[in-house]
């Protein structure tokens, strides 16, 4: 089964959905030399159940570390490099704990997710979010995403990692769910690419 027809049917995830354009900016893959994936030991520790699966993304930006991370660190407003998300509402100030309330875009299977901050780390650049209601179907879903710098062409650059561990919902399977998120999570960290080197171009 392709990529346009899988998770087609009732009940299931489906790619064919998403806007277009938002869409394009996925098609692509990072693959983590064996130093990078040391990363993933060391920061992404998640204990998958059986009824549940794990994956994760990565991408190169072309911007320092703290520029990346001024961006990704914005728990109360995703949208910055989220372009699904239409409008965040969140209460207080940003710290572990802190929930808030995102509205997504029209297209996706859902309205709102209501997310909690787990983690944010701001020496080692970590942060951990997780979804606690809402009405989509990434039950117990939990990311962690980190931020490593890098010298890309000579000039600083940075090496953003998500991974994620999400239950498997009924009528799918392992690889249905994993392709849907890993699909919007790359659409985010392109996003988030974009944001970052046109920031650090300005200054």
């Amino acid at each position: 089964m392709d990529g346009a027809a899988r998770g087609a049917s009732a009940g299931k995830f489906s790619v064919t959905s998403l806007p277009r354009a938002q869409w394009r900016l996925a098609d692509e893959r990072c693959e983590l030399r064996e130093e990078e994936m040391e990363y993933v030991r060391r920061f992404h520790r998640h204990e998958p159940r059986s009824n549940q699966c794990t994956s994760f993304v990565a991408k190169h930006i072309r911007a320092p570390l703290q520029t990346v991370w001024s961006v990704l660190r914005r728990f109360d407003q995703p949208q910055l490099f989220k372009p699904f998300v239409k409008k965040c509402v969140m209460r207080g100030s940003i710290e572990v704990g802190s929930v808030r309330e995102v509205t997504v875009q029209s297209g996706l299977p859902a309205t709102r997710s209501i997310e909690r901050l787990d983690l944010l780390d701001d020496n080692e650049h970590i942060l951990h979010v997780r979804f606690i209601g809402g009405d989509h179907m990434l039950k117990n879903y939990s990311s962690i995403l980190t931020v490593h710098s890098e010298v890309i062409g000579g000039q600083p650059g940075a090496l953003v990692i998500e991974t994620f561990v999400v239950d498997i919902p009924q009528g799918n399977t392992k690889d249905d769910i994993c392709y849907f998120i890993e699909n919007l999570l790359k659409c985010n960290l392109r996003t988030l690419a974009d944001v970052s080197e046109e920031c650090h171009a300005s200054r």
